[in-house]
């Protein structure tokens, strides 16, 4: 898979987990993606959440997204550093087209959401036929 053709894969299957590490101990989450193109892999938490916090002292992540299909299962893992996105104009846009953030929003304002971007990242794609080969890295920024 090439850069596009991985957006385009993780545009389409927008759960996935996430991973930071907070001193020595990993904690994995399930998230879902805002988009993915050259500008970024684009997604949100509260900046109450333990999530907010781990990011802020560790930004390091990988991201592992999978099209769910077990006879056919892919599986593509981001590995990179995100940085928060202060963008109100975006947060608007995330909000708009998430109902659910939308009573939250009403109620405290747009600071509480934080909005984070992976700007340099490399991925690695796995499937059942690639098992076994060595891993392959394509540069996504």
């Amino acid at each position: 898979m090439n850069k596009s053709e991985i957006f385009e894969f993780l545009n389409a299957n927008p759960a996935f987990h996430l991973a930071t590490v907070e001193g020595d101990k990993p904690h994995v989450r399930g998230i879902l993606l805002y988009r993915a193109d050259e500008n970024g892999i684009i997604f949100h938490t509260g900046k109450m959440k333990d999530l907010h916090r781990q990011l802020t002292e560790n930004p390091n992540v990988e991201m592992c997204f999978n099209n769910g299909n077990f006879e056919n299962l892919i599986q593509i893992r981001v590995s990179g550093k995100v940085e928060p996105v202060e963008d109100i104009e975006l947060k608007k846009e995330i909000v708009q087209k998430r109902d659910f953030l939308k009573p939250w929003v009403e109620q405290a304002g747009y600071e509480p959401l934080a909005v984070y971007r992976i700007k340099k990242g490399m991925a690695t794609i796995w499937t059942m036929k690639t098992n076994f080969s060595p891993k392959e890295f394509v540069e996504l920024y």
